[in-house]
């Protein structure tokens, strides 16, 4: 019996009790802990979810937009057909041109060609004429003097004889009067110079009237030859005007031609990046509805099985701080070791019935919801300590205290927030209201690409709220999940310290005991089986303690999985929202670029409507995050307070029945 009592005291130290704390309330400690933890973990999930069901709406909405927005541009493939048929027109017409530039180049070599062969013609023309003439007029002049100078005059009838334009009959005649020269008078003194004088007048005068004949001929051909220069210049001219005209015309159809096919390149580019933009939203809207439904029901049970074990865990504490449960341990427990064997065994008894309640309700709760730590409990439970009750109820009134405080500092926070938003939407709605107003009078270009600009820099706006909202969900998560898997770490370190000290000490009594033969026959009868301890509440005790183990190890278990999921899903969610968002971005550089030059004096404008605009979004929907916790909250903030008060009395009443009742 004394063993029996040693264990006892064994066990109390294994929970860490301080003086004057029972085992039932270190177990009533550890239930209200669960309990206030489950409801402020439920509530934690509950916030958490709608802000990821409010993101799950909104995104969607604008996913979906978006996605019908590319589906119903059309205008880029007409502009496209457009630009092609303009291209082809136009080629046709360069081709023409081509070919009358061609051409007239051609005849414009051509008549150049002429022109040279005539005009080389007309130089050996000219030159013969002007041989001739000069051999003439150098003839008349000599044999006009009448010097008596007949070897000159001779040699240059000879030359004229020779002229290739001299007429046969004139040829003949110098020829004749050169033979009768060459008989001798030219050789005779002065007087017969007379005579040669004389026989030559009529030459002289013959080739006079062939110098005249040539002079007049020569002149014809001068002007002949000017009239055909004329004529080929105009010609020239004329060829080189048409020549510069279609040249001027198909630098300019060209230049045309290349516009389109940049128009058509652009289009064919916006299309593209539309097409694009438009599979990475759906992929993306894919991901998150599957995500989003799987959450959401992931979260209703969740939910479901919070509540559920919170309403068993609040039986469960109200049958152990009853007077048949709290007030025994209370009385008793505390001056069990000082007490004699006898009067401990009766005491242990004593107080089986009522934790025989607990187990049972247990039993029958772990059955009605499916839960296996409920039914670990029932299991484990039997002849359990169960006096941690008064340190959980003191918690979860501090807890409920702490819960009203903090309610009460967030209504004004939402009274302030709710105010401040609502002059803020006011404000921007007036603005954006004035600024559209001015822009009424943009070109349809204009309002298009300024339409489309604003909507991508508003879905990536959007994105990068959303990026950021998630990222601060994961930072939140993560927090609390690190620090749940060092208290899970730290809780099973002291618990299997417990189990060491208990399992120790069964070792030893295992070890130490044997049976002891009477001496004699006669002597009285003692025992006849070893004794190895308090089984039937050690093992409670002890099976507790491993269970409270277990769900440590299975909440760091299960905390790790959980981190290791949520961290995949954020990678997977930031990659696809870097991907839309940089589709986003790279049409936006591509239709700013086909505005800038059309915007110039819209720019300031339209930045400052684009601003606002953002503005009023971001306030709007900054007021839409506000109505879950300040304008839909459910029961009015009176009522949650007066409900709350009620709580923490029932509390405190039931605190003070576990402080004044005994079993």
């Amino acid at each position: 019996m004394i063993a029996g009592i040693f264990l006892l005291a064994t066990v109390a130290s294994g929970y860490g009790l301080e003086a004057g704390v029972t085992p039932i309330e270190k177990v009533t400690q550890m239930m209200q802990e669960m309990v206030a933890k489950g409801k402020q973990e439920k509530h934690d999930e509950q916030v958490r979810f709608s802000a990821f069901k409010q993101f799950c709406v909104d995104t969607t909405d604008q996913k979906q937009d978006a996605i019908q927005n590319a589906a119903d541009d059309e205008q880029l493939t007409a502009d496209i057909t457009k630009a092609q048929a303009d291209q082809s027109r136009l080629s046709e017409e360069i081709a023409v041109l081509d070919t009358n530039i061609g051409q007239w180049e051609a005849d414009k070599a051509a008549a150049a060609a002429d022109r040279a062969a005539e005009k080389a013609a007309y130089d050996e023309l000219h030159a013969d004429y002007s041989e001739s003439i000069d051999a003439l007029g150098r003839a008349v002049m000599t044999l006009s003097k009448q010097t008596g100078d007949t070897k000159q005059g001779t040699s240059l009838l000879q030359k004229v004889s020779t002229l290739a334009r001299l007429p046969a009959q004139a040829k003949k005649t110098i020829l004749a009067f050169l033979d009768t020269s060459a008989a001798g008078p030219l050789d005779v003194s002065a007087p017969e110079a007379n005579a040669y004088e004389f026989q030559s007048g009529g030459i002289v005068e013959m080739l006079e009237k062939l110098e005249d004949k040539f002079k007049k001929e020569l002149d014809g051909y001068v002007k002949e030859e000017m009239n055909s220069k004329h004529a080929h210049q105009m010609l020239d001219q004329e060829l080189h005007d048409q020549i510069e005209e279609a040249n001027r015309q198909r630098e300019e159809k060209t230049k045309v031609k290349a516009q389109r096919a940049g128009d058509e390149a652009t289009a064919k580019g916006d299309k593209a990046t539309t097409e694009e933009a438009k599979a990475a939203d759906e992929k993306y809207l894919k991901d998150l509805i599957i995500e989003c439904g799987e959450k959401s029901r992931s979260f209703e049970q969740r939910q479901m099985l919070r509540a559920e074990e919170i309403e068993a865990v609040g039986k469960a504490i109200d049958i152990i701080q009853s007077p048949d449960v709290a007030g025994s341990g209370s009385k008793h427990l505390p001056s069990l070791l000082q007490m004699k064997t006898k009067t401990s065994m009766v005491l242990l008894r004593s107080s089986t019935a009522p934790l025989r309640k607990a187990v049972s309700f247990l039993a029958a709760k772990a059955k009605s919801t499916k839960s296996h730590l409920l039914a670990l409990m029932a299991t484990k439970a039997q002849d359990s300590p169960f006096d941690k009750v008064k340190k959980m109820i003191k918690d979860m009134i501090v807890k409920l205290m702490e819960e009203a405080n903090s309610e009460s500092e967030h209504k004004g926070w939402c009274d302030t927030e709710m105010s401040v938003n609502g002059q803020t939407r006011e404000t921007k709605s007036d603005t954006v209201s004035t600024l559209t107003a001015d822009s009424d009078e943009l070109t349809a270009k204009i309002t298009k690409l300024g339409t489309e600009i604003a909507e991508l820099s508003n879905a990536v706006a959007e994105l990068d709220q959303a990026v950021s909202e998630a990222t601060a969900l994961r930072q939140e998560e993560k927090a609390k999940n690190e620090a749940t898997i060092v208290d899970a770490q730290a809780a099973q370190v002291a618990v299997a310290k417990a189990l060491t000290v208990l399992k120790e000490f069964y070792a030893k009594a295992d070890e130490a005991t044997a049976l002891v033969q009477g001496a004699a026959d006669d002597a009285p009868e003692t025992f006849d089986e070893p004794y190895t301890g308090m089984g039937g509440s050690a093992g409670g005790v002890v099976g507790m303690i491993e269970v409270i183990e277990s769900d440590f190890a299975r909440l760091e278990a299960d905390t790790s999985t959980a981190e290791s999921e949520a961290q995949a899903e954020f990678e997977k969610f930031s990659d696809d929202s870097a991907q839309d968002k940089a589709v986003k971005n790279m049409d936006t550089e591509n239709k700013s670029k086909d505005k800038t030059s059309a915007e110039s004096d819209l720019n300031d404008t339209k930045k400052d409507l684009l601003s606002t605009q953002t503005e009023l979004d971001a306030a709007l929907a900054y007021y839409e995050k506000l109505k879950p916790s300040c304008v839909d909250a459910g029961l009015s903030y009176e009522d949650r307070v007066r409900g709350r008060e009620e709580e923490i009395q029932s509390l405190q009443e039931a605190l003070q029945i576990l402080s004044g009742e005994a079993i």
